[in-house]
């Protein structure tokens, strides 16, 4: 039996979205009972990629009872419900096991991992107050995507020293505005950009300097996407919402590896449900982007432990 759980995790003022007010995350809790055992796994349906909480409740409602996690690959396309089926299906598997779930798929046991911290896109001295404020923290996100975006980079800069700053531009910038900015970036330290032009509309990558290493986010969802980035994208941004799960992200990580792209483990604002799988998927990865659940006012039961090591993998209280 698969079970759909709509939930809602208050996110605090830290992230709020650009006219200031506060925003939630709606996530869905899918619970998957076979043989009196109970596995689960969470989910943020995507606004960006068509999706809604009532859209992925419906894809998820049309699956036959008792499907594989196989079968659930071609049952489903990728996004967040098949993301929610086939974590809860891991999940499940470890339960009915009585092993952790690394050892089921066969990885490494997992260490703590540093993650960033997403910075939203403000003013630029709200940006700057805000990063001065997590200056101990040794990678910072900072969201921009905007044709004046100089000022907010040289606040965060100002604000955060010396910590190491990657950029999610969230497909605002063209390729003149990525041109320009390029020489600031390394002055500034810069370390990745992620997804600077929009998705689809991105080829002019291949024909203009990438001081900075690109990182592909919105334009990779899973092993489909590769082709598609070959000259144009550095690395790649691996989301469990975009890939449809576990199964096909430790597919398109160690595909993407393989064809020399770096890998970044990337989040929807999820709990720490949400994040417990990606735990996994973090090892070897050049940037983890795990912070949805310090960006929530509340979270699940034993959640997931961050501390100066980074993010510590789930016990087994809360997955896995």
């Amino acid at each position: 039996m698969i079970t759909v759980t709509p939930d809602s995790f208050r996110l605090t003022e830290v992230f709020t979205i650009s006219r200031g007010s506060k925003t939630h995350a709606h996530v869905l809790t899918v619970r998957v009972s076979r043989g009196g055992i109970t596995g689960w796994a969470e989910c943020v349906p995507y606004a960006r990629y068509g999706e809604s909480l009532a859209s992925v409740t419906a894809q998820i409602a049309s699956l036959p009872p008792g499907i594989s996690r196989g079968d659930l690959q071609t049952a489903l396309p990728p996004g967040a419900a098949r993301n929610a089926v086939d974590c809860a299906l891991w999940d499940h598997a470890a339960k009915a096991a009585g092993q952790r779930v690394w050892l089921l798929a066969g990885l490494p046991s997992p260490r703590p991992v540093l993650t960033a911290f997403t910075l939203s896109l403000d003013t630029p001295e709200a940006m700057r107050a805000a990063a001065a404020r997590h200056a101990h923290r040794p990678i910072l996100k900072i969201k921009l995507g905007t044709e004046a975006d100089m000022p907010r980079l040289e606040a965060v800069r100002a604000g955060a020293p010396r910590s190491t700053i990657i950029i999610d531009a969230n497909e605002g910038w063209s390729a003149e505005v990525y041109s320009a900015l390029a020489p600031h970036l390394l002055r500034l330290g810069v370390a990745m950009v992620e997804q600077p032009l929009p998705a689809g509309a991105d080829d002019l990558l291949a024909e203009i300097a990438r001081p900075v290493p690109v990182c592909a986010d919105e334009s990779c969802h899973d092993r489909a996407s590769l082709p598609g980035l070959r000259g144009k994208y550095d690395m790649v941004n691996i989301k469990l919402d975009k890939t449809g799960g576990l199964t096909e992200a430790l597919a398109l990580k160690a595909q993407a590896q393989a064809e020399g792209y770096g890998v970044m483990i990337g989040c929807m604002v999820g709990s720490s449900l949400a994040m417990a799988p990606a735990t996994l998927l973090a090892q070897s990865a050049a940037y983890v982007d795990l912070d949805g659940p310090l960006l929530l006012a509340e979270d699940r039961d034993n959640p997931l432990r961050y501390d100066d090591a980074g993010v510590h993998p789930p016990t087994p209280a809360l997955w896995g």
